[in-house]
């Protein structure tokens, strides 16, 4: 009997025991909003009995639970949980690519601004962490891949030799959009934007040149608020959004008289930031994204990137090392172009995940209160610079070079949006042999759109002195 009631006390015990550390574990994790009752009785009667007299009766002394919630505990170590903001942001920037291809609400406001938006929302609610060692490893590791990626197919002698005058009118709209830049800058200088107006202007400045990844890499080079990289995307995205519609508008269907080079077959293009595939007239063989594929893209990519930090290091090393990895390249593909053109398309998926990454933690380290604050001056500032473009490069390239204007709403197309919104343009104009020659000069403009906007900084600075 002795024995049985002793091992029913050992049990009772170990149960209560039990019930006790569930309960607080669970009280913890945000699962039970309070303690239950006895323990919560016993933790008054010990603070009570442990206070200095002066402090029993006085209200102001707050007890340990009020200071730390167990909703604060739960989300402190969530955000503490590297795998879960990594997965967070995966899904957020998958999320972003699938809403633009499948979705009229996606389209119009592109992948990166939908991640954008969607995780600055998540880390304004306390979902995600403002800051974490995720967002580090992705602009150290990431963004720098991500360069080389989307220039595996920068062939310059490709270019010139396809591109035709096409590229003419590129280089005209690339000089306007300079021009409308320090235009622009001198009118509205962005000084609610402290330091970060000159390296926004520079930012916007590459993006109206090359594209996103010229933006990211300029931001990431001249270390770029998150705030303020987020309410720049917005406001731009907006702008380019209704610069497009102009052009659509102004542009007339159907071939066009543009000199490029021709030839009876035709190439298909999957470009992965397009829901459809661009058909190119050429002699060339699609490419498909393989298993070997994505590995030689990913370690091509790498070893330019290494390349181009040691010349970085050994050259100038106050500079950022992606101006000499997108030098070295272009060069690459240049001497090597069937090696390189035959990881254009794995090279520019993986390039666009990674780009998604930065949106989404860009969004992710955003105030939103400051977005929201920053993004009229910069919807301004964005829509004087187009304007100022546009002006120039139908003044330049109709009054003096006497370019088509289709050449001209196209390369302007390539200028602001990239290599894959012009072709789109021509392909839904009816421009056959424009369609190639838009992803040719698209392409040159993310080869040279950082280096020349990141040497626009100097004179911007004095501007604003």
């Amino acid at each position: 009997m002795t024995q049985n009631a002793n091992s029913r006390r050992t049990s009772l015990h170990l149960m209560l025991w039990t019930t006790i550390l569930m309960a607080a574990t669970r009280n913890v994790n945000g699962f039970m909003s309070a303690p239950m009752p006895s323990v919560q009785k016993v933790r008054h009667r010990h603070q009570i009995l442990t206070q200095p007299i002066t402090q029993q009766h006085d209200r102001s002394a707050m007890p340990l639970k009020a200071a730390i919630s167990p909703s604060s505990l739960a989300t402190s170590a969530l955000h503490g949980d590297v795998n879960f903001v990594l997965t967070t942001l995966l899904i957020v920037s998958a999320s972003g690519i699938a809403m633009e291809q499948k979705t009229t609400f996606g389209k119009a406001l592109s992948a990166p601004l939908v991640t954008m938006l969607i995780s600055l929302v998540l880390a304004n609610v306390g979902i995600i962490p403002f800051k974490s060692p995720v967002y580090g490893f992705i602009n150290k590791y990431l963004v720098p891949l991500a360069v080389p990626l989307f220039l595996f197919d920068s062939d310059i002698r490709r270019v010139i030799r396809d591109a035709g005058s096409l590229l003419l009118a590129f280089i005209v709209g690339a000089v306007s959009t300079i021009i409308g830049t320090i235009a622009t800058f001198s009118l509205i200088p962005l000084t609610s934007l402290g330091e970060d107006g000159w390296k926004v202007a520079c930012a916007l400045n590459s993006r109206h040149i090359g594209g996103a990844i010229n933006f990211v890499a300029v931001a990431d080079t001249l270390n770029i608020d998150g705030s303020v990289v987020s309410a720049a995307i917005a406001a731009d995205n907006v702008v380019v959004a209704l610069y497009f519609a102009l052009l659509f508008y102004l542009a007339k269907a159907g071939e066009t008289g543009a000199k490029t080079s021709s030839s009876s077959k035709e190439e298909t293009l999957n470009l992965p930031s397009l829901g459809d595939d661009i058909v190119v007239e050429n002699g060339e063989k699609p490419n498909q994204i393989t298993t070997s594929s994505i590995a030689y893209s990913i370690a091509s990519a790498s070893c330019l990137v290494t390349i181009g930090e040691l010349l970085t290091r050994a050259i100038c090393p106050s500079l950022s090392s992606m101006v000499i990895t997108s030098i070295v390249t272009v060069l690459a593909a240049t001497i090597h172009p069937k090696w390189f053109r035959k990881l254009r398309s794995s090279g520019s998926a993986i390039g666009i995940l990674f780009l998604q990454m930065f949106f989404a933690a860009s969004g992710a380290s955003g105030s939103l209160l400051l977005v929201l604050r920053r993004a009229p001056s910069l919807v301004a500032f964005s829509m004087m610079q187009i304007a100022i473009h546009f002006v120039f490069l139908i003044g330049i390239g109709r009054g003096i070079f006497r370019l088509d204007p289709n050449e001209l709403y196209l390369a302007s197309n390539a200028n602001v949006g990239g290599p894959t919104t012009a072709a789109a343009m021509a392909q839904a104009k009816e421009w056959n042999r424009l369609t190639l020659p838009a992803l040719l000069v698209g392409v040159f403009g993310y080869a040279t759109a950082t280096a020349l906007s990141l040497s626009l900084g100097p004179l911007l600075t004095r501007i604003v002195a």
